[in-house]
């Protein structure tokens, strides 16, 4: 498989936690190479790593992306130095804003302001990854005296961005910018103006773009409604809502913000919107599919497989495995 295809691990609310293993090892299988690994409300996203990276040896790890309103960059350079050192894992770190529901309902911590503590935050977080001591003092961000020990300089540092703000921040400070539940369509929009933004910061490369991409294989009636119920987790999030409205399901979108339960926002998600963010159907639409995203300017697409009637994901995998068929050009190693 070409390393521009990387596996995800999905946050399936309707499957046992440890399923996370079984789809690992069925991505290693597949040869894609680099698993990325959030965080929501099973593992936490540090711990599952180490337990993946020392199973799946030679595995790399993209971990997150995780809530900068959570963790301070202290605590996630100590995590990723951790991980690596405990697997000999390749370790990348995301950061992400997250939703004021879960940096300031679940953490009681504050949400506002993310942009500019995002910028904050990735330029601390690579001071102390290259094995500077602390000494930051913005108006967000603040440690003084800290020294890794077991320095990462070469740490891939992503940001997940959605919205010109974050946007901004992402293109000038970060190495990739990940984005998840999207069309082709705003994946050229974000390329054309991380293109722009990093150009205008001086950058001599733009930051490389990664999506997230939900698959399944001629999905039936459950797998169906494992990627509704996934897309309504996020339809009345900050940056997703406006973007769903984009695609014309406002309606939705109204409905989440108003309160309504997720049971009943993913009975209503339409066949539709699942065709516009994910990649469904047979093997060749699947891989046609992912190629769109790349022709539309994403440079690793991260797929997440479905599992309510593939387990594992071991059958959509396979099929984008180097052994399976079919294969493309765009696919093809």
């Amino acid at each position: 498989m070409s390393p521009r295809v990387h596996g995800v691990l999905p946050f399936w609310l309707d499957r046992p936690d440890d399923e996370a293993m079984s789809i690992a090892h069925e991505v290693q299988c597949a040869g894609l190479g680099t698993l990325w690994i959030g965080e929501l409300a099973t593992f936490d996203a540090f711990a599952l790593a180490t337990a993946v990276g020392h199973r799946q040896e030679g595995i790399s790890l993209k971990v997150g992306p995780l809530a900068i309103g959570v963790r301070s960059p202290v605590s996630v350079a100590l995590a990723v130095s951790s991980v690596a050192t405990l697997t000999g894992s390749q370790v990348g770190v995301a950061l992400g804003a997250s939703s004021p529901a879960i940096v300031s309902g679940w953490h009681d911590r504050e949400w506002a302001h993310a942009a500019s503590r995002m910028g904050e935050t990735v330029e601390c977080l690579r001071g102390i990854l290259a094995g500077e001591r602390s000494r930051y003092e913005g108006r967000y961000v603040r440690t003084r005296g800290f020294r890794l020990r077991r320095p990462l300089p070469n740490t891939c540092i992503s940001v997940a961005a959605f919205g010109p703000a974050m946007t901004r921040v992402a293109a000038r400070h970060a190495d990739e910018i990940v984005l998840n539940l999207v069309s082709p369509e705003h994946v050229r929009a974000v390329r054309a103006t991380v293109d722009a933004e990093a150009a205008a910061a001086g950058r001599t490369a733009p930051p490389g773009l990664v999506v997230w991409v939900p698959v399944a294989l001629e999905p039936g009636s459950e797998a169906r409604a494992q990627l509704a119920s996934q897309i309504a987790i996020y339809l009345g999030a900050p940056g997703y809502g406006e973007m769903f409205s984009e695609l014309g399901f406002s309606e939705l979108v109204r409905r989440a913000r108003e309160g309504a339960r997720r049971s009943e926002l993913a009975r209503s998600v339409p066949f539709e919107l699942l065709e516009r963010v994910c990649a469904v159907g047979s093997p060749d639409e699947v891989v046609a599919r992912i190629s769109a995203y790349h022709d539309a300017g994403a440079d690793v697409v991260g797929v997440a497989p479905s599992t309510a009637e593939d387990p594992g994901g071991r059958g959509v995998l396979s099929a984008l495995s180097s052994q399976g068929k079919p294969q493309t050009k765009e696919l093809a190693s």
